[in-house]
């Protein structure tokens, strides 16, 4: 089961360096036609690793499957295995959809300009996948353990979708942020950017300017009046900051989701990484396209009610619907969010038309 672990991992890093060392190593503005590419890439992968996860769930390579499964209680086979991956991928990716509403939200407060977009978002994503992990590891400790946990997070799920449905849609302030406000107390932050860095000390902007002759070169006064060598943060680090910490919140709602679906570890985090690495993309291609999907709220808020609720009776839901409910609960989560995008594309439409009568 270790080595499973560990190949799945470097393949991982090795994607990532990739991604940052060769296509991603000067910063450019991602363009939609690159940024759609690289969606068909990762959603490609993600759905081939299932294919992965039947044959290695089927034939018990690397010990995957000899685990109960606390959440059904039952040992996974290819098809469970592979339908769970399934599940928990597409419910994880929808769910972050509303995290990138947030980003989004998040470069424009802080003017991020497009051309250093993708390295807030890699270096984001990777902190992402070192925060989630941790919480995956010590939820599936606690489920095995305590299988009564999987009701709380169940009560918790049902509670933020009626809060969610309940919710305005104001936009989010990052002055809200505790972190960046502690942050902003304990480091000086430079005035504007300076390349593509996050962190520059005092008498370095004159390197920094010849690096990245494309920045502004208006006056700074904040490095002007440090002490020479005092290491400064710049608005760059606090937009990672705040993107950072607001997938904190948002992992609060999407870990338990996948636990509603398996405790099994090895599912848990694949899926959760693979919806997370494609999140870079698709923002970009998502990004000028956001404020036309005003009812995908609606339709996460609806996920993830169902989840909780299937956590709370999966017994009755399984006595119901038979061995295969998991591929059921997938056929539902499409078809809500299919909805959701289907009714944020026509109803505007529809409005107009009547508009224009």
């Amino acid at each position: 089961m270790v080595w499973a672990w560990v190949l799945f991992l470097v393949f991982v890093f090795l994607m990532l360096a990739l991604d940052l060392g060769i296509f991603h190593r000067k910063a450019h503005v991602v363009a939609m036609r690159e940024a759609l590419c690289w969606s068909a890439v990762w959603v490609s992968l993600s759905l081939a690793f299932s294919i992965f996860i039947y044959f290695g769930y089927e034939n018990r390579w690397l010990g995957m499957g000899g685990t109960l499964d606390a959440v059904d209680k039952t040992y996974n086979d290819g098809v469970s295995a592979a339908v769970k991956y399934l599940t928990g991928y597409i419910v994880e990716i929808s769910l972050s959809m509303d995290n990138l509403f947030v980003i989004l939200i998040i470069f424009r407060y802080f003017g991020v300009p497009a051309l250093y977009q993708h390295r807030v978002l890699f270096w984001g994503i990777l902190g992402a996948l070192v925060m989630r992990g941790v919480m995956i590891v010590v939820g599936a400790k606690l489920v095995a353990e305590f299988h009564w946990i999987l009701y709380l997070f169940a009560l918790f799920l049902i509670y933020a979708g009626v809060k969610m449905l309940m919710m305005s849609d104001e936009p989010v302030d990052p002055e809200h942020n505790y972190v960046l406000r502690l942050a902003r107390r304990l480091f000086r932050v430079t005035v504007r950017y300076h390349g593509n860095h996050f962190v520059v000390r005092a008498g370095s902007t004159a390197a920094l300017e010849r690096e990245y002759p494309g920045a502004p070169a208006a006056r700074d006064e904040t490095v002007e009046k440090a002490p020479g060598g005092t290491l400064l943060l710049t608005p760059l680090a606090l937009a990672l900051i705040a993107v950072e910490t607001t997938d904190v919140v948002f992992a609060v709602d999407s870990i338990p989701a996948i636990f509603a679906i398996t405790a099994d570890p090895n599912l848990v985090f694949t899926s959760n990484v693979f919806a997370i690495l494609g999140l870079r993309s698709l923002f970009f291609a998502l990004a000028n396209l956001m404020d036309k999907f005003r009812y995908l709220k609606v339709s996460l808020a609806l996920v993830l009610v169902l989840v909780g609720v299937k956590m709370l009776v999966a017994d009755w839901f399984r006595d119901l619907m038979g061995a295969n409910f998991n591929f059921y609960l997938l056929g539902m989560v499409v078809f809500i969010l299919a909805a959701g995008v289907a009714a944020s594309l026509l109803l505007p439409l529809r409005q107009e038309h009547e508009s224009e009568g």
